[in-house]
């Protein structure tokens, strides 16, 4: 099934959650075997009552908005709401508890490129702080509105989502940055084409996002993360337009212009157009998973299978705890599969013979590696339950939460030498960080993303929630921080693919050094010598 096919909403749509992931109408419940295993570990679950919409908004209304009226602005309370949040566990808890904080003053819906001038220009003659919003789907703290005495709008790209041209010849494809991924894959699809950048968000995410944070999709081995498929684009900045050329294939003349909007996370303005380079759809796609004996093994037999090039569309190698964890939890098939065995998953992308020469490349290597991957059927069961929830596992967070239990995720990337001590040194981080609360946590790891030179490391954390905000909050505040530490001690980036926002913000400095934080803030100024921009993500605290 081509991922085209799930059902994307927009965060203004009435479907969509407003405290927690996704379309209201989906449901992932925990299964009995499920609860019985997160019992056993983490202990009965009490799931705190939920705060009512219609009294959230009622608290939001309290908020008085500081801005004048604008004929693009609304200051409607659920507007305001939804867009303050993204979907971290530290906005879950804010939502579900109904404790807010500070609320974006409004909500701008431009539809063009001039709208976008407007505003800015608008922004800044009120004194106004501008954060852009694609579909808010963060979980590092973007859409969080700073704590100032100015206020606050949050532009949403939400309208932004035309496919302005395609150049079969050249293989680009220029969208508005504000289309989200079912969209953008329907409108490619239509004439036989693929982004192919399929993170989990993938329904509600933008293309604006994905370019701003340095998005990583699930298939990236194939297509490329996203700053190899943004080809050039327009940024609406405070000071004027920024225009990227797509022109040329390569360049060597100068600095490469696109690396100041990768990752730039809105401190320099509104990313309006991107011009993404397309692939033509594949013939075919089969998704595979092998049961191997351990995570050494694993281990070697991911790294030889990314050295080779063997061209895998994807992989992800599940350490023991994850491989048990996420059969019985999510139901999967291989539910039996003994205690210390490590799960990896393969994609192959092509046309049926490559596919072919990659699955022979690829069974060569693991049985060179001892490793037997003779099981067709098991190989295609796991692929295909895999395949079937590469965008639905994550409803399992309101299943659990509807039962007491949390799960929040970290993730990183090193060379191959520290992979297995990076994963032990997070997971470490992480059960010591709750044991202080004197609570019990389930903690596994993945890699999610594998590289010639290293890898990702992909973490997760389930644990029992709170019933009160306080207790919640600073439980999630000491994980976050205790990880973070770890992370960045152990020489890993503080993100592969979440990006910085406000909760990353403080670890950047060792991955950037001071000179290279200076630098960043030089652009900034250059670009926004106002303010306007100052939302705190990236670089923390600024100007307010």
């Amino acid at each position: 099934m081509h991922p085209v096919a799930a059902c994307g909403k927009n965060l203004w749509d009435a479907m969509r959650r407003w405290n927690g992931w996704g379309d209201d109408t989906i449901d992932h419940p925990v299964s009995e075997n499920a609860l019985e295993f997160l019992t056993a570990i983490l202990g009965k679950g009490a799931p705190p009552k939920d705060a009512d919409l219609t009294q959230v908004c009622a608290a939001v209304d309290l908020q008085k908005s500081r801005l004048p009226p604008h004929s693009l602005v609304t200051t409607n309370p659920e507007a305001r709401l939804r867009a303050s949040f993204g979907q971290s566990y530290g906005d879950w808890i804010r939502l579900r508890f109904g404790e807010i904080d500070r609320i974006t003053d409004g909500v701008a819906f431009p539809e063009s490129n001039d709208d976008i001038r407007a505003l800015l220009e608008w922004a800044g003659e009120i004194g106004a702080i501008v954060i852009p919003c694609g579909g808010a789907t963060s979980v590092v703290g973007h859409l969080t509105p700073p704590a100032s005495n100015r206020p606050v709008l949050t532009l949403s790209t939400a309208r932004m989502s035309k496919l302005l041209s395609l150049d079969a010849l050249s293989q680009l494809a220029t969208f508005q940055a504000g289309v989200c991924g079912p969209e953008l894959e329907a409108k490619l699809r239509e004439q036989g084409w693929t982004l192919g950048h399929f993170p989990q968000s993938f329904e509600y995410s933008s293309l604006g996002g994905w370019i701003t944070t340095r998005s990583s999709g699930q298939q990236s081995s194939r297509y490329g993360r996203i700053e190899s498929l943004f080809a050039g684009g327009v940024l609406e900045t405070p000071t004027g337009q920024l225009r990227i050329p797509h022109s040329f294939p390569a360049s060597a003349a100068g600095p490469d212009l696109r690396e100041w909007v990768l990752g730039s996370e809105g401190r320099l303005g509104v990313l309006s157009e991107a011009t993404m380079r397309i692939s033509r759809l594949p013939e075919q796609e089969v998704f595979i998973g092998v049961i191997l004996p351990d995570w050494s093994c694993g281990e070697a037999i991911a790294r030889a299978l990314a050295q080779n090039r063997v061209g895998l569309s994807m992989m992800r190698l599940s350490n023991p705890i994850e491989t048990q964890t996420t059969l019985r939890i999510g139901g999967h098939a291989g539910e039996n599969t003994p205690f210390g065995a490590v799960l990896l998953m393969m994609g192959f992308t092509g046309s049926p013979s490559q596919i072919d020469a990659m699955r022979n490349l690829a069974a060569g290597i693991i049985q060179s590696h001892g490793a037997d991957c003779s099981n067709e059927k098991t190989a295609i069961a796991l692929g295909k339950a895999w395949e079937e929830n590469r965008f639905r596992g994550v409803y399992l967070r309101n299943g659990l939460w509807s039962q007491g239990y949390g799960v929040d995720t970290m993730e990183t990337a090193v060379n191959w030498p520290n992979v297995e001590g990076m994963m032990n040194t997070i997971e470490s981080a992480g059960r010591d960080a709750l044991s202080t609360f004197g609570e019990n946590t389930i903690v596994y790891t993945h890699l999610s993303h594998v590289y010639p030179q290293g890898s990702s490391v992909y973490t997760t954390f389930i644990f029992r929630t709170a019933t009160d905000f306080e207790t919640s909050m600073s439980r999630w505040r000491h994980l976050k921080k205790t990880v973070s530490e770890a992370i960045v001690e152990q020489g890993g980036t503080i993100s592969h693919q979440h990006g910085v926002g406000k909760d990353h913000a403080p670890f950047l400095l060792v991955e950037k050094t001071a000179r290279g934080m200076d630098a960043l803030q030089s652009i900034v100024n250059h670009f926004d010598p106002n303010g306007v921009m100052a939302s705190n993500n990236l670089l923390g605290s600024t100007k307010q």
